[in-house]
């Protein structure tokens, strides 16, 4: 936010240093917490030990070689516009500004900047994220949403912070999962179909989990049960085989029932406002992976042990050169020809490096599957992939129900359109007693954006890397770290801006601020700064405790700073600002959580 100021702080200090042949490390600034006044700071205890590294100037001890320098910098920067003084304490310049002139320019710049408040400059490289990819002939449950939300959120935020980004899915559409579906239909429920797009999705489900009640061996099953059974799973493996094999019949039954699964998910996506660049499917390149690993054999990085029973492997940490096991060798080809997932990564990876140009691929992907995508890192760097080093696995952690785990071999999911239709209709029970002046139809629009943004809020507000135990009474709460409650700081600050007959006029903050507001304004301005971390951490979780602590702030602020009521003027005016200027944060922090911002409730 004070860039300009900053810039030309670290031109002074670089120019010092050469002309004085210090060996200045690179300048790390920090926001100092408020104390009488706002400011950043830098320090020089690197350049002080790069000083003795170098045997130069006296040999005194770092930290107070550190004060020293930081002194000589001070001394050397004279009077800088917008700067109220500079110290030189224990090694740190501190730089600090009038606190009206602060708030002043927090607020100002908000207001000016609107929706851009807090974009990030244009990075120079192409970001993909992969994510939103259930298997198909299934329905989408809570499970699929957390992984969905983690993406879209990290989507946005990285695309926020300057960098151009590709969203992608890369749906299971292959493997006995997808043909037990069709074998359960094709034998049993021929010619049937739900109708509408959920119930379609949600009947799948029910075909699986009633197919692996019929394959499951049972305790004590008679002669006849376990024939019947075993003839069960031969129709099913020779499906698999025609399916493989390309049988026309068997492809357009393939075909029809992923189509009614993508259908949900589809729309489903549209309930979340995720806008998919690309859809690469598993399909797409399962042959073409196949290509790949004869070009591994060739090229020396896979060893193929097909001619003496094997398989097709890469001995990971041998080729790497590594002495202690961490990637192990893995099969990138089964003897039979068949391929993995890891083989099909493999090509995916491909085209994402070679078609799309992409600089920095996140795979959203549970966290089960860490070593698998560490090894896929680790092939692609053996393939000669640059970047493969910036290759990202953003792991979860799963998502159970009070009740205990989910299980879709078992039915027992919580389905996501369930649990949105379900917390639409709590929230409309609440919204019937509350807000009776309402319209109906505006009631059902503002329950809808609550309870989603409840779910939302729920998967983001747990550290990705932990599981998470939903309870749709917990996310629905307004009141601590849940979306109404960020949500019901955005609707208190329209409600003032609604009620003041004032045009937001300027005004100056020279006047004592109170502590609710110094807490505001110091929110607001960690902003910009909160949407790169989040970014280059690749953590959601940053923007998502961001949000709560700025609609605490507001929330506090709210209770206990009066702003229509004020007889001052110009203190009214500033206060206004300051709200309209809040609300504006919320909002970007809200759409970048995937999060509408209701304005009312």
């Amino acid at each position: 936010m004070f860039q300009k100021e900053q810039q030309l702080i670290e031109e002074k200090i670089k120019e010092f240093c050469t002309a004085n042949d210090i060996a200045l490390a690179e300048l790390k600034w920090q926001a100092i917490p408020f104390s009488g006044e706002w400011g950043f700071s830098t320090s020089f205890f690197q350049t002080a030990a790069n000083e003795a590294k170098l045997g130069k100037g006296n040999k005194a001890p770092v930290p107070q070689k550190a004060q020293e320098i930081a002194e000589q910098v001070k001394s050397q920067l004279g009077s800088v516009a917008g700067i109220s003084h500079i110290e030189a304490v224990k090694g740190y310049v501190n730089i600090y500004f009038k606190t009206s002139d602060y708030a002043h320019r927090v607020v100002d710049e908000v207001l000016a900047n609107g929706t851009e408040f807090g974009r990030g400059d244009v990075k120079p490289e192409t970001v993909m994220v992969e994510y939103a990819q259930p298997n198909t002939h299934h329905s989408f449950h809570i499970g699929h949403a957390r992984n969905t939300i983690l993406g879209e959120v990290l989507a946005r935020l990285v695309e926020f912070a300057g960098y151009k980004t590709i969203r992608a899915s890369y749906p299971g559409d292959l493997g006995l999962g997808v043909i037990t579906v069709m074998w359960m239909y094709e034998k049993f429920y021929k010619g049937q179909e739900p109708t509408g797009v959920h119930e379609r999705g949600q009947w799948l489900l029910k075909l699986y989990v009633e197919a692996n009640q019929l394959l499951e061996k049972k305790e004590n099953e008679t002669p006849e049960q376990t024939s019947q059974r075993e003839a069960y799973e031969a129709e099913r493996r020779d499906m698999y085989r025609k399916w493989d094999a390309g049988d026309e019949y068997v492809r357009e039954l393939w075909r029809v029932t992923r189509e009614w699964s993508l259908e949900e998910l589809r729309e489903v996506l549209h309930m979340l406002d995720v806008k998919m660049d690309v859809w690469f499917y598993e399909s797409d390149v399962d042959e073409p992976s196949k290509a790949i690993v004869d070009e591994l054999i060739a090229r020396n990085i896979a060893d193929d042990e097909r001619p003496n029973g094997g398989a097709v492997i890469v001995k990971i940490d041998e080729k790497l050169g590594l002495t202690k096991e961490k990637y192990r060798t893995n099969v990138i080809l089964r003897g039979d020809g068949t391929t993995l997932y890891l083989t099909k990564d493999l090509a995916l990876a491909k085209v994402k490096f070679e078609q799309y140009h992409v600089d920095r691929s996140i795979y959203v992907v549970d966290s089960r599957q860490s070593l698998h995508l560490q090894q896929a890192f680790a092939i692609l760097k053996l393939w000669g992939f640059p970047q493969s080093e910036k290759c990202y696995h953003l792991g979860y952690g799963f998502v159970s129900l009070p009740e205990g785990a989910m299980s879709s071999r078992k039915g027992r999911v919580a389905i996501f359109k369930e649990v949105y239709d379900e917390a639409i209709k709590r929230v409309l029970s609440v919204e019937a007693e509350k807000s009776v002046d309402i319209p109906a139809e505006e009631r059902e629009k503002i329950a809808a954006q609550i309870g989603l943004g409840a779910l939302v809020y729920s998967m983001l507000s747990v550290d990705n890397n932990k599981d998470i135990v939903f309870n749709i009474e917990e996310a629905l709460s307004f009141d601590g770290r849940t979306g109404p409650y960020i949500q019901n700081a955005h609707v208190r600050a329209t409600s003032i801006l609604k009620k003041s007959t004032f045009n937001l006029q300027p005004a100056t903050f020279d006047y004592e601020l109170t502590k609710q507001e110094i807490e505001l304004i110091e929110q607001m301005s960690q902003f910009p700064q909160k949407v790169q971390q989040a970014a280059e951490e690749y953590r959601p979780l940053i923007m998502a405790m961001y949000a709560y602590e700025l609609a605490n702030a507001f929330h506090s602020f709210y209770h206990a700073v009066p702003v229509l009521q004020t007889e001052n003027e110009n203190v009214k005016n500033a206060r206004l600002r300051l709200v309209a200027a809040a609300k504006q944060v919320i909002v970007n922090a809200l759409r970048l959580l995937d999060i509408q911002a209701p304005v009312m409730m």
